[in-house]
């Protein structure tokens, strides 16, 4: 048996829908009116592992790998991992960079568009 930890390129999120149909906790879901500037809570099932020292895109998740394209930039201030009810979970805070409004292609990889001089 071995230690199963995930690391995530970016944060990938519901739509806040479930929160308010019950299906998920508010921490787990996109906020509703996301704004640059501000720090939001998150909640993920299972041991993962972010970058800290950059942005990384915003996604939403439908689950099983289904996401779109990336809704914002952020970047993780805080993860911590934690047990409850025999179940692992990931929570922490992290900091909207810029929400985007567009299909522009905001990321290369796991870098933001212009960040790099080529």
């Amino acid at each position: 048996m071995g230690i199963q930890v995930e690391f995530n390129p970016d944060l990938a999120l519901r739509d806040i829908s479930e929160f308010k149909k019950g299906n998920r906790k508010e921490e787990e879901c996109i906020p509703e009116n996301l704004e640059a500037g501000k720090v939001y809570p998150f909640l993920k099932k299972d041991q993962r592992n972010y970058w800290l020292f950059g942005e990384i895109p915003l996604l939403q998740t439908k689950g099983n790998g289904v996401l779109s394209r990336p809704r914002a930039s952020i970047q993780i201030i805080e993860a911590t991992h934690f047990l409850e009810n025999n179940e692992m979970f990931t929570k922490g805070k992290y900091k909207v960079v810029e929400v985007f409004k567009d299909d522009k292609i905001y990321f290369e990889g796991l870098d933001r568009v212009g960040s790099k001089d080529f």
